[in-house]
């Protein structure tokens, strides 16, 4: 029997393999979302956090040991990591630890993705894994790494890079690979003004997912090779990919809805635009990204919340939601909402009307209130008569309004100070 007709080739390989999240980002594209919280600590999805996502990734592929790379505004993040994945067991060596930034080798902060794995170098030969499988932190998407590690092997890789397919218009905004036919990486170009086509392919580009899987003695080289290299950015895509593939074994994989037979969902959420949307999509008949798939949860921590509770019925005040999904802890009290995502703890007053609108935990919004086409940050108290999305010039007046003409509401904008800075 060969490794690969074992029926434990997966769960041997997922068990040898130490996952890295990369979750440091400050992800400005999403403005005053992330004034006081790291991209990958965003709420989405009406009871989630984007990091979320990559750790139930892990979880449901049989990856049991993680560590979550930190540095950017890291508290609220921080605090959702402690009380909703602490569920592993030590005693199996399963673990999820955070790892700050905390000057181990040099004396600076990470400095870039390579460099961010490379100062806990330490700890990973601790822990000494087979694999190291590196993961950015704040996309949304459900994958089975196991496959993906299995592939790796399969190929004799030094190194695989997970991709998606992008048109090539939407490929400027990635890193993109050149492959021939057999998915090994001939040249990786960083957001490159003419990306590359596939092979066959004259629509389409490989963009990198920021998903890579090394064995660990060649990751431990790369990075001491780079960290000695004067100039470099100490990137993943900008340094080290690019350095490695002349010589070494650098494997595309394809990120695909096998089943289906065609691109898997990925969503890069990076602006207000692309946030709300893929909030949206969620609510749809039959969305791309199944929340309800008891085959691969989504794991998370949530507070204990009451139901969701709809009153009144009368004729010109009656508590509803259509084509909306609303968390627990919701009170929709004599108003209507319409094609929205509402995260726990929001009350909807009288008289009020909330349609195509993602409102973020605690969220109040008063009586004989409009909003439409916004995203309303937590804690945000929305006072009675106010109009959001209605008219987009006073909008811009006090709040942030997308190119897409989107409204991002947060407290400051309406001086409601939630955090108090000396």
């Amino acid at each position: 029997m060969t490794p690969t007709q074992d029926p434990r080739f997966v769960s041997r390989l997922t068990r040898d393999t130490l996952a890295l999240i990369l979750a440091g980002g400050r992800g400005s594209r999403l403005k005053h979302l992330t004034r006081w919280r790291a991209k990958p600590g965003v709420p989405f999805g009406g009871k989630f956090r984007i990091i979320d996502f990559p750790l139930s990734n892990c979880v449901n592929s049989g990856i049991r040991r993680i560590g979550v790379l930190t540095q950017y505004k890291a508290h609220s993040l921080i605090q959702h990591i402690q009380k909703g994945w602490g569920f592993l067991r030590g005693e199996f060596n399963e673990f999820v630890e955070l790892l700050p930034a905390q000057q181990r080798i040099e004396n600076n902060w990470y400095v870039g993705t390579a460099d961010a794995v490379y100062q806990n170098i330490d700890i990973i030969r601790n822990h000494a894994p087979s694999f190291v499988l590196v993961l950015a932190g704040d996309h949304i998407y459900k994958m089975d790494y196991g496959a993906m590690i299995a592939y790796h092997v399969e190929r004799d890789a030094d190194m695989t890079v997970g991709c998606i397919e992008v048109t090539l218009d939407k490929a400027r905004e990635y890193g993109v690979m050149g492959v021939d036919d057999t998915n090994r990486v001939r040249s990786f170009v960083e957001k490159p003004e003419h990306p590359p086509a596939m092979p066959g392919r004259s629509d389409v580009a490989l963009a990198s997912m920021g998903i890579y899987v090394f064995n660990t003695q060649f990751l431990y080289e790369q990075l001491i090779k780079d960290a000695d290299s004067p100039g470099s950015s100490h990137d993943f895509g900008k340094d080290i990919i690019p350095g490695i593939i002349d010589r070494y074994r650098v494997i595309a994989y394809p990120f695909r809805d096998v089943q289906k037979g065609r691109q898997a969902y990925w969503r890069d959420v990076g602006t207000v635009d692309a946030f709300w949307q893929a909030n949206l999509e969620l609510i749809g008949v039959t969305p791309d990204l199944n929340l309800y798939d008891d085959k691969w949860p989504i794991w998370t921590y949530q507070e204990q919340r009451p139901p969701a509770k709809f009153i009144f019925d009368d004729e010109d005040r009656r508590g509803m939601a259509v084509d909306s999904m609303v968390s627990g802890g919701c009170v929709i009290s004599g108003s209507t909402v319409r094609h929205s995502l509402l995260f726990s703890n929001v009350r909807v007053n009288s008289y009020s009307l909330v349609q195509d609108s993602v409102l973020l935990p605690d969220v109040e919004v008063g009586r004989h209130c409009e909003i439409q086409r916004a995203v309303i940050d937590r804690g945000c108290k929305i006072p009675s008569n106010t109009s959001i999305g209605v008219n987009l010039d006073e909008d811009r007046k006090r709040f942030y309004v997308t190119e897409n003409d989107v409204v991002l509401v947060t407290p400051e904008m309406l001086g409601q100070e939630l955090h108090h800075v000396r």
